[in-house]
């Protein structure tokens, strides 16, 4: 019998041909875009997982409440995981990370002995030699064991070995930055950091031992800059833990270590504790954890990831619901088959039993065609998501799966036609007493809508995002972020930096030169630091307020076109100007400054105010974006800003690289756009626009599959109907309307039901940010106009075709 239902779904398979591509069409596609989605979803969930003891690892992090909003970070001070260790019994070890550009983590400038030409390469940071044994990696060369115990070492990453050395490296030495009073020797060398790590990007790890970026800082509370991470024993009580590292941090060491340095206490630590996140945690649970360091590896957000789980979901239902709505729809044509084999003999269980095997065959072929879209697929959607995505062919479990999902697909989608089906009265049917809906019409429209709810909530999201980017991109964020190019690695340069700026500013294209790291985006290169700010002789009654502070030169307003709002800019030939400070509205505003101009403010040493700019945002449009800034005159070179003037770019970076290869001719010149780098900071919000634009095509591709197939039953379950209108003088236009009401009504109570939703889902997707657009009313009127038109596109088809046919041809007896 099994071989017999099977001959016979094939027979019914080929013998209609159209309505077997559109359901296995719709099938293969849904389960094409599903596993590509599951490879995300299992890719973004397997994060840190494969570390051993991986439980009991855990990254402390900083939380307090302040105006009514919770802030995060995971900045700690230098002593803060050693004295940890040294406090706590539970705490079996701990290990600190430091990848703040400020230090001379994250880009550099890179020699060897056999090369002595400068490289750019990023991902350097500086660990601890307990933060790789508790997270440890497959060594290339050398052994990971006391690789970083020594002063000047640094472990590297297998393809950055290839790239400099030949052959073994342990033992050989890198130069960093022309600093030949500071190598660097080689100590081991590790496999490439797993792409499911969230230390994936991470490719020199430089000790921390023996260091001491400036004098005592190694026993400085009162600066933090270290991501700290403990490993506790098994058993341990993680809250009861935080809250003893929480008093232990606060009261025992922070408190006192301020009060020493002659500060008022942060009535913010009133609130403030340490809680300890779990290393599985990190990526994907990090988005409101604020962070200066320029993580290498862009962060997960566990929303996105269930967001994309549903719409993976939908779109399989979708396409499962393509299968129940043609096989429903078809019943008619299938009537006469039921009733000539139920009068044989044929019991209902055979008759489902035939029914259930074309369902799987359907979902058979539909799951190797899908496997074999998602293979082809699967380069653009890699490119879509940044991820290094395979589909596991080699694994035990692909195949068993495959099958799994198979017949699992096909239970789902055939089990209600089968008992539909096998439903039908035997003398009824050969009276010819069925009706055309049979199978359940108002099931079936109940169907649609939710199709088409599901793609309508899809495009409506798809807009919102789109909009919220451009708002993004195009926000008015007070500097000048076009038309500038930024060189990287110009502190190699040395004494000549100025000189090679003076060089520049001679070219004709070129509109003014600033010397800083500190540029208003947070590119590659760019440095963040925290201070905290008083106004002078106020520091014993006031808390400092906590605020950046810049390195800049004279011509960096003009550079990035910030507004002076009061006083005037730099000036060399004041020798004052030395001790001088220009600082933004927010700090004016912090520090309660009526008359700024000539005030005093300290962070340790004093300065005085000659000018205020206007406020311009140089964080996240995610966050508030607007810190208290404080710019004084220094030297902070290893970027040099360049505005310019005209259109040709192209000839202009010609011009700039022929007079850095002047002062520069073994190093190669490598620079960016600074609006290109404003834009590269959302490029998680990019990609998800192009996978949610992506997903609602594939959406309304596939309910269109279903609703091109059930139109053109409907249609051709009318045609005799339709002759006769015809015959009586119906016009062509009147016969489409008839043949599209019954679908016009289903996509506009789509909209109705999709709305609401859409709307609520996108609302919580821009609390987000803190900078953000208002969901307009005609979205919803377009995103529904364009549901209509697409709908409507696919029923006209059969309805037109139908309507224009002769009635002769309809009304003709069988």
């Amino acid at each position: 019998m099994l071989k017999n239902n099977i001959k016979i779904a094939w027979r019914n398979l080929r013998s209609q041909r159209l309505f077997s591509i559109i359901k296995i069409g719709g099938f293969a596609f849904g389960i094409a875009v599903s596993l590509l989605i599951a490879l995300f979803v299992q890719h973004e969930l397997s994060y840190d997982k494969f570390y051993p003891e991986a439980d009991q690892v855990f990254r402390v992090v900083g939380v307090a409440k302040q105006d009514n909003v919770i802030r995060k970070g995971v900045s700690m001070p230098a002593p803060t995981g050693p004295t940890f260790q040294e406090e706590f019994p539970a705490i079996e070890s701990t290990g600190r990370m430091l990848s703040n550009p400020l230090f001379g983590a994250g880009s550099n400038q890179l020699s060897t002995d056999e090369n002595p030409e400068n490289f750019s390469d990023n991902g350097f940071t500086y660990v601890d030699q307990s933060l790789l044994d508790m997270l440890p990696l497959s060594t290339a060369y050398g052994s990971l064991r006391h690789a970083l115990d020594e002063p000047n070492s640094i472990v590297i990453t297998k393809s950055k070995a290839d790239k400099y050395f030949k052959g073994d490296p342990i033992g050989k030495t890198i130069y960093l930055n022309n600093d030949k009073d500071k190598p660097y020797k080689v100590t081991a060398v590790i496999e490439d950091v797993p792409s499911n790590s969230h230390l994936y990007g991470f490719n020199f790890f430089m000790t921390l031992s023996g260091i001491d970026f400036y004098p005592g800082e190694q026993q400085n509370w009162g600066a933090s800059n270290y991501s700290t991470y403990i490993k506790v024993k098994k058993g341990t009580d993680i809250e009861l833990l935080s809250k003893q590292l929480t008093k232990s941090y606060i009261k025992d060491h922070y408190i006192p270590a301020v009060i020493q340095a002659g500060g008022q206490v942060n009535p913010i630590l009133n609130s403030a504790k340490l809680v300890l996140q779990p290393l599985e945690k990190i990526h994907l649970y990090s988005t409101d954890i604020r962070d200066y360091k320029l993580e290498t590896q862009k962060r997960g957000d566990i929303k996105v990831v269930w967001i994309f789980a549903g719409i993976a979901s939908f779109i399989l239902l979708i396409a499962v619901i393509n299968f129940i709505n043609l096989s429903t729809a078809n019943a008619s044509s299938r009537a006469k088959e039921v009733g000539v084999r139920k009068t044989i003999g044929s019991s209902k269980k055979a008759l489902i039993n035939q029914f259930i095997a074309e369902s799987l065959l359907y979902s058979l072929i539909s799951v190797l065609l899908g496997i074999v879209i998602s293979f082809a697929l699967l380069p653009l959607f890699n490119n879509l998501a940044d991820k290094p995505l395979q589909i596991p062919w080699n694994s035990w479990y692909f195949l068993p799966a495959a099958l799994l999902s198979a017949v699992c697909l096909g239970l789902l989608s055939g089990i209600y036609p089968a008992f539909v089906l096998s439903s039908f009265k035997p003398i009824a049917v050969l009276k010819g007493k069925v009706s055309p809906t049979s199978g359940s019409a108002i099931f079936r429209n109940g169907l649609v809508i939710f199709q088409f709810a599901t793609s309508i909530v899809l495009i409506i999201g798809t807009f919102i995002i789109n909009q919220q980017l451009e708002f993004i991109l195009n926000k008015d964020v007070g500097f000048e972020k076009d038309q500038v190019l930024v060189l990287h690695g110009t502190n190699t340069l040395g004494n000549q930096t100025k000189i090679f700026k003076n060089e520049l500013s001679r070219l004709p294209a070129i509109q003014s030169v600033a010397i800083s790291d500190y540029v208003p985006v947070n590119i590659d290169g760019a440095k963040r630091n925290g201070n905290s700010f008083n106004l002078e002789g106020k520091q014993q009654e006031e808390a400092g307020k906590g605020g950046q502070f810049w390195v800049v030169d004279k011509d960096y307003i003009s550079t990035f076109g910030l507004k002076l709002l009061a006083g005037r800019n730099f000036n060399m030939d004041i020798a004052s100007d030395s001790a001088a400070v220009i600082v933004n509205q927010r700090m004016v505003q912090e520090l309660g400054i009526q008359n700024p101009i000539g005030a005093r403010i300290t962070n340790g040493n004093s300065y005085t105010i000659i000018g205020v700019v206007e406020d311009f945002i140089f964080g996240s449009l995610r966050e508030e974006g607007l810190d208290p800034l404080c710019m004084v005159i220094g030297g902070s070179n290893s970027l040099i800003s360049v505005k310019i003037k005209t259109t040709d770019a192209k000839q202009t970076i010609q011009d700039i690289s022929r007079v850095w290869d002047k002062f520069s001719p073994q190093q190669k010149i490598q620079y960016s756009f600074l609006d290109e780098g404003f834009a590269a900071l959302y490029q998680d919000v990019q990609t998800t626009q192009q996978i949610f634009t992506a997903f609602a095509v594939i959406t309304v591709f596939i309910a269109c599959l279903g609703l091109f197939g059930l139109a053109a039953y409907t249609t051709a379950q009318r045609t005799k109907e339709i002759g006769v209108r015809k015959v009586l003088g119906a016009s062509v236009s009147r016969i489409i309307q008839l043949l599209s009401f019954g679908f016009l009504k289903l996509i506009l109570l789509a909209m109705l039901i999709a709305t609401p939703i859409a709307w609520w889902a996108m609302q919580r997707w821009l609390q987000d940010f803190n900078y953000r657009i208002q969901v307009e009313w005609w979205v919803f009127v377009l995103t529904g106009g364009i549901s209509l038109f697409i709908a409507m596109g696919t029923i006209c088809y059969h309805a037109i075709r139908t309507a224009r046919m002769n009635p002769v041809k309809s009304l003709r007896d069988e």
